[in-house]
Order: C-alpha cells, then sequence, then structure tokens
C-alpha cells in the first residue's frame, strides 16, 4: 500500500488557505485531506481543526459519520467561545440535512434548538468586536420562519403548553 507523505512546518500556512479555497469550490474531501496533512504535523492546529470541523459539515448530506466526527473535534478546540460556536454550526448545519436534501423533518426542529442554545452560549463569550454567533443565532430564526411546518416533537409541543 502506498505511505501519506508529511507536509513541512513552512508548508502549512499556505496549506490552509488551499483547504479554505477547497471548501469555497465545493470540494470538501479535499479540504479535510488537506487539514489531516496539518493534523498529522501539528494535532492541536487550531485553524486546521475547525476547518475540518467545517469541511466535515459541508458532507453531512453525502457521507456516514461526518455529524459524529465534526462533534468530536468539539473537544479539540482550545477556547470555550470556540467549541460554543462550532457546535451551534454543527447543529444548524445537521438541521438542514436532517432527512436528506429537502426533506425536513421533526428532528430538524430539535437540531435548531440545539443550535440556538450553542450560539446563545457562545454570544456570552464572543471576543470584541465577533456577533458571528448573534448572526447565526438570527440566520436560525429566519429559517424557522421560512419553515413553519417544523415545530417541537409532539411531547415537547405538551410540555410548553403547560408552561
Amino acid at each position: 500500500m502506498f505511505e501519506l507523505k508529511s507536509l513541512s512546518k513552512d508548508a502549512v500556512g499556505r496549506a490552509l488557505a488551499k483547504a479554505e479555497r477547497y471548501r469555497l469550490l465545493n470540494e470538501p474531501g479535499e479540504a479535510e485531506s488537506i487539514c489531516l496533512d496539518v493534523l498529522d504535523l501539528d494535532p492541536r492546529n487550531q485553524q486546521a481543526l475547525v476547518t475540518l470541523i467545517l469541511a466535515l459539515t459541508d458532507q453531512f448530506d453525502q457521507r456516514a459519520g461526518a455529524h459524529q466526527r465534526a462533534r468530536d473535534l468539539l473537544k479539540e478546540l482550545t477556547a470555550e467561545y470556540d467549541r460554543a460556536y462550532y457546535a451551534g454550526l454543527i447543529a444548524e448545519r445537521r438541521a438542514k440535512t436532517h432527512g436528506g436534501p429537502g426533506a425536513l423533518n421533526a428532528g430538524a426542529y430539535e437540531y435548531l434548538m440545539e443550535a440556538m442554545e450553542c450560539f446563545a452560549r457562545a454570544e456570552q463569550l464572543h471576543p470584541a468586536g465577533n456577533e458571528d454567533a448573534l448572526l447565526r443565532w438570527n440566520a436560525c430564526v429566519r429559517f424557522l420562519r421560512r419553515h413553519p411546518e417544523l415545530a417541537p416533537a409532539p411531547a415537547d409541543r405538551e410540555i410548553e403548553m403547560l408552561e
């Protein structure tokens, strides 16, 4: 079998920029591969971890296990804000692909609620000038407004009505 070749430390910055370009070109598998090369060299590289998480979220509707793998990587992020924010992003993107393309189902609502909880937590932790969590919260609210068919599971609705 073929052996993987190792990336040099001098090439990390350029490789990560290339990984981001591959994501933008809708080639998340290529971005994932580059991030794995960087992480082989530097397992704690935060930019590589974030790009890998995002590349995995790009594959939720195509690749089994991508959701769990992305969630597993959260513990490698060193900043509490990043863990909260990217947990929200994972949940939001899972909601939008839950049930397959164009087939939103009841589980999508629960994932959106999880995303919004994570974004609310991240908003409390955000660095000055970074309101990305607020923007994602608003995106979730607008998504729910566009999809009024999404609602809590029947048991959740009964609890809400009792409160």
